[in-house]
């Protein structure tokens, strides 16, 4: 979005040019206290996922508040580039890199800071040992299993101890242990996310298992995510947790109600055609509608029955009301998306701009 529009300090939520991208900075604190206050005592750590806000100062904090690895984990190489240059030392690639150009620049990256990376076959390992060697680093490698995505990962324990004993002979390499991911649909209650959670961790665990009984210690079990962060945290052997989603916020979590909306894009009515209809100029480039379409913050019996590229098409039912000039606030259903499509984050509290960030992750796609 409009990367010349930055907002001072103190200017009030009303004034704001829209469409922008803004983070509540007391429920942003409020996400990060949740999650400090479960790991604070807990051998189980959280390392808090970048892919979703895609911004070193917020990393920071995750990491000042506590209750985390010290480090975080990204989804590309171009998201660890872009956390390295910020200042965060420790960073964990939770995809396969395989491309040679990648791969470059992943082993270039291990030599400024903690690199680790994720791996699930023989000819990617040896690629990343090629890498490594070529600038004299230390690449960490953890093995990725597959527990119900149907999507990466070596399939068996089996699979994961011939992986183990592959990377352990390469030089460059430092094989570091395993990692999962998992999702969940719908809305869940306590007991199925906790039912749902263990089953797809053991598998992981079963791994872990195979490649130790094979005399090959595993350091790191990296499993769990936003919707798992209390039962993976609990559950014996599983180091750390991948934690994303909390920290802003959307619709497809609105079951885990310890977390608040944090991110949220403000928008303005710019025209009411007809009785029970207001259109605004929030469209997909600036929300998105990866998960469905946007749910109207705080307002009742508003509702958006459609979106295109500049506009909300927004529903009155019963009382609600809006006019032109009437400021409204959207809440995505998936927020990765949304944060990639922005510049920028006005920072909000108590109504009024605290501060702007820049979001250098922003299009971190290779």
């Amino acid at each position: 979005m409009d990367e010349r529009y930055r907002p001072s300090p103190g200017t009030p939520l009303e004034e704001l040019d829209t469409p922008c991208l803004i983070v509540d900075m007391d429920a942003l604190e409020n996400n990060m206290q949740v999650m400090s206050d479960f790991y604070r005592d807990r051998t189980c750590k959280l390392r808090p996922h970048v892919k979703n806000h895609k911004s070193p100062i917020i990393a920071h904090m995750q990491i000042r508040t506590g209750g985390t690895v010290g480090g975080v984990c990204s989804a590309k190489v171009s998201e660890a580039e872009v956390m390295v240059q910020g200042g965060i030392r420790n960073v964990f690639i939770t995809n396969q890199v395989v491309t040679r150009d990648k791969i470059t620049r992943l082993c270039a990256l291990a030599n400024q800071a903690e690199v680790i990376v994720a791996c699930d076959n023989p000819h990617n390992a040896r690629g990343l040992s090629e890498g490594a060697q070529a600038v004299g680093a230390t690449l960490g490698v953890i093995i990725e299993v597959e527990t119900g995505l149907r999507r990466c990962g070596v399939q068996s324990p089996d699979q994961g101890v011939e992986m183990a004993k592959l990377i352990e002979t390469l030089p460059g390499l430092s094989f570091r242990g395993v990692m999962s991911h998992q999702v969940i649909g719908g809305a869940p209650d306590r007991e199925t996310r906790f039912i749902e959670g263990r089953r797809a961790i053991q598998t992981c665990l079963d791994v872990r298992d195979s490649i130790e009984a094979a005399g090959i210690p595993v350091e790191i079990v990296s499993s769990g995510e936003s919707w798992t962060y209390d039962v993976a945290g609990d559950i014996p052997g599983v180091t750390e947790v991948q934690g994303g989603t909390y920290i802003l916020m959307d619709t497809s979590y609105r079951y885990m109600s310890e977390f608040q909306y944090a991110g949220k894009v403000l928008g303005t009515v710019i025209s009411t055609p007809r009785p029970g209809v207001a259109i605004g100029d929030v469209g997909m480039e600036a929300v998105g509608n990866v998960k469905g379409l946007p749910t109207v913050d705080g307002r009742p019996g508003v509702t958006v029955s459609g979106l295109d590229v500049q506009h909300t098409m927004l529903q009155l039912e019963g009382d609600a009301s809006l006019s032109i000039g009437d400021k409204f606030l959207l809440l995505t259903a998936q927020q990765d998306a949304m944060v990639s499509r922005w510049d920028r984050y006005i920072a909000i509290r108590g109504g009024v701009v605290e501060a702007v960030w820049d979001i250098p992750g922003r299009g971190a796609h290779n």
